[in-house]
């Protein structure tokens, strides 16, 4: 897997996107969450997802599924270090839009 700095954000990932627009519409949590199991273990760190997809419940099966992996860190609101972060994920949160904060939980 090759890896690629975002933007200005500092935030380096993976050059493939996994995008979940399907995940619990077309794909159940138990084939999005070995979709997700997948694509971690080929490398991959960028999820494509919104509050849309699925009527939100792409989401509930992504934050699902990272509540199973405690190796996997991020921009998920988790600011302790792992795979995913680059280690100063302060700077890395004022980049994040502010409807990301507004979640529940």
């Amino acid at each position: 897997m090759e890896y690629r700095t975002l933007g200005r954000s500092g935030a380096v990932v993976s050059n493939y996107a996994l995008g979940t627009m399907t995940f619990g519409a077309e794909a159940t949590e138990e084939t999005s969450h070995a979709i997700l199991d997948s694509y971690f273990a080929a490398g991959g760190n960028f999820i494509d997802t919104a509050d849309v997809y699925s009527a939100g419940v792409s989401e509930e099966i992504i934050g699902r599924w990272l509540a199973k992996r405690p190796d996997v860190r991020g921009c998920s609101g988790d600011r302790h270090e792992g795979p995913l972060s680059d280690g100063d994920s302060t700077e890395r949160r004022r980049n994040i839009p502010p409807a990301f904060d507004a979640r529940p939980g």
